[in-house]
C-alpha cells in the first residue's frame, strides 16, 4: 500500500440494455465521456448485448469491436466491464478491465447461475483465477453476479481494497444482492462497487459500499458517483485485526 492514492472518485453504471447492441455501447460511450473525472467506471454485467442466447455468435463479434474502440477511448480512467466472447466452439463470459488504452486484466465467469440457463451456452473460467490484481498500488478483484454467493471466493480475494461486482442480478432476489455485498465490504475490509442492470426483471441496487458498511445507491439514477477514501480501509483493517 505505499503507493496507494489517498482516495479516488468512482462512477458504477447501472443501466438497462436495449435490444440493439450500438445503441448500449453508444450510451457506455457517453457515460465515460461525461465522467472523465473519475477515476474507475464499472458497467453492468454483460451490458452491452445482454444475455442474448439466440445471437451469441453476433454478441460475441460485435464484442470485439466494441473492445477496439473502448481501447481508443479509454486513457487515465480504468474501465471494467464484462462481455460475451467466443473461444473456439464455445462461448465465454469475460471481465475485462481497460487502462490507458490496453486491456490490462482478464477474468473469466467461474459460477454459472444455472436457474438462468448459464451453465448450457458458456463455459466456465477456472476457480483460482479469481485472485487480487494492483493497479497503481491498488489491490482489485472482481466476482461476477453470482460469484458474490460463494465465501470461498471471499477467501481467495482478501486483501482487495476494492471489489468491484459487475452484475444482472434478478429482482426477485434484490435484498441478497444488498445484504451480501454490505456483508463481503464488512469481512474482508474493503469498498465493494456493485454495477447492476436497472431491465424492468433486474434488481437494480447499484451501489459503492465502505469497510464500514455505508452505503451509496439510489435506484432512481443510471450513475451513482462516490469515493474511495482509503485511509478508511487502513483504519478500519489496523482497528480490527482478523489475523
Amino acid at each position: 500500500m505505499l503507493n496507494m492514492p489517498k482516495d479516488m472518485d468512482v462512477v458504477t453504471l447501472q443501466l438497462p440494455s436495449t435490444k440493439r447492441y450500438q445503441e448500449n455501447l453508444d450510451l457506455l460511450l457517453k457515460e465515460i465521456k461525461s465522467h472523465q473525472e473519475k477515476h474507475l467506471i464499472v458497467a453492468p454485467e454483460v451490458f452491452l448485448t445482454a444475455l442474448d442466447y439466440e445471437h451469441m455468435a453476433t454478441a460475441a463479434k460485435f464484442s470485439l469491436n466494441a473492445i477496439k474502440i473502448l481501447k481508443k477511448v479509454v486513457d487515465e480512467q480504468i474501465v471494467v466491464i464484462t462481455l460475451i466472447l467466443q473461444e473456439g466452439d464455445y462461448f465465454i463470459n469475460q471481465a475485462i478491465v481497460i487502462h490507458k488504452h490496453k486491456i490490462i486484466y482478464r477474468q473469466e465467469k467461474v459460477k454459472l447461475f444455472k436457474l438462468g440457463d448459464e451453465d448450457l451456452y458458456f463455459i466456465s473460467g477456472k476457480k483460482k483465477n479469481i485472485k487480487p490484481f494492483e493497479i497503481d498500488g491498488v489491490k482489485y478483484a472482481i466476482l461476477i453476479c453470482f460469484e458474490l454467493r460463494f465465501k470461498e471466493l471471499w477467501k481467495q480475494i482478501e486483501g482487495a481494497d476494492i471489489v468491484i461486482i459487475p452484475a444482472r442480478w434478478g429482482l426477485l432476489r434484490k435484498k441478497h444482492l444488498e445484504v451480501l455485498a454490505r456483508a463481503l465490504a464488512i469481512m474482508n475490509q474493503c469498498y465493494v462497487i456493485v454495477s447492476n442492470s436497472s431491465d424492468s426483471d433486474m434488481a437494480s441496487s447499484s451501489a459503492i459500499i465502505s469497510p464500514t458498511s455505508e452505503v451509496i445507491a439510489d435506484d432512481s439514477l443510471k450513475a451513482i458517483e462516490g469515493t474511495i477514501f482509503f485511509r478508511e480501509i487502513k483504519k478500519m483493517r489496523r482497528y480490527i485485526v482478523m489475523d
